[in-house]
């Protein structure tokens, strides 16, 4: 691709012991990370951190990282494996190689097919974006919206489509299953089905969504938006689809909204 020139292989560095330093403005600074406890904290940022080495990182044309940025980066994908073994949280990157920074948003060319079978072409507008085999592409700017309880990250939305990917070619919304899990195939398809028609009806009807209208336009994305909600506004995904919230948080072994409460107390609805 011209427009990316290589920053450096990460692969082909030896693993550097663990740093305190570099990883303890992220554990205080991000407000995702912040609300771990510490023995989950140390074990995300070991995770984070061997992530970091595993995989190469690509700068595009303009755009600058150093180890921190890389580490904060690998922090907010792990947290998606962070109530996983380590077997599992390793195989589920497995197919992550390339993780490449750019420096602002990026377009592409997309056509599309509606109902009634007239194909559309337009310019879309995107802050990452991902595809099986393909590197994982984060726009710097919005990466750095992301990190705290506000319901948009553009780093767990990009992973949850790797999560998404590894056992297809295509993302369909319906993950491997983790093998601590006790969430069955048939009640991920149940319960995200539900959701699934819940969005288009709403949209039928000319309603407002009841969370971002984006989940409606393909499973794959509604499972990523839904990771989204889970991990940094779990109160709003429990509010409006609490099955949901409960097969995401048996799905990923985390209590992200008992987190949320520790912390920030005052966010929560108690009525």
């Amino acid at each position: 691709m011209s427009w990316l020139r290589r920053r450096r292989d990460s692969r082909a560095r030896k693993l550097r012991p663990f740093d305190p330093a570099i990883w303890q403005p992220i554990r205080t600074g991000l407000p995702l990370i912040a609300a771990l406890d510490d023995a989950d904290a140390e074990r995300l940022g070991q995770r984070a951190w061997q992530l970091v080495h595993a995989k190469r990182w690509t700068a595009g044309e303009g755009a600058e990282f150093d180890l921190g940025a890389q580490l904060a980066i690998a922090a907010q994908a792990c947290l998606l494996t962070l109530g996983w073994n380590n077997d599992d949280a390793q195989a589920a990157f497995a197919n992550v190689n390339d993780i490449v920074l750019l420096a602002d948003a990026f377009h592409r060319r997309v056509e599309e097919m509606d109902d009634a079978g007239v194909m559309h072409e337009y310019d879309d507008e995107r802050a990452g974006e991902t595809s099986w085999r393909g590197p994982v592409v984060l726009a710097i700017p919005e990466v750095a919206e992301s990190g705290d309880f506000t319901g948009y990250n553009v780093v767990i939305h990009e992973f949850a489509h790797k999560l998404d990917l590894g056992n297809s070619q295509d993302v369909d919304g319906f993950p491997p299953l983790a093998s601590a899990s006790d969430v069955t195939a048939q009640e991920w398809h149940r319960v995200f089905t539900a959701v699934w028609d819940d969005l288009q009806t709403h949209l039928e009807r000319g309603e407002e969504t009841p969370i971002d209208d984006y989940a409606a336009t393909h499973p794959g994305e509604c499972f990523a938006v839904c990771c989204e909600l889970f991990f940094t506004a779990p109160d709003q995904l429990i509010g409006v689809y609490p099955e949901l919230y409960d097969l995401l948080r048996r799905y990923f072994g985390q209590d992200v909204l008992g987190r949320l409460e520790r912390c920030h107390p005052a966010k929560i609805d108690h009525r």
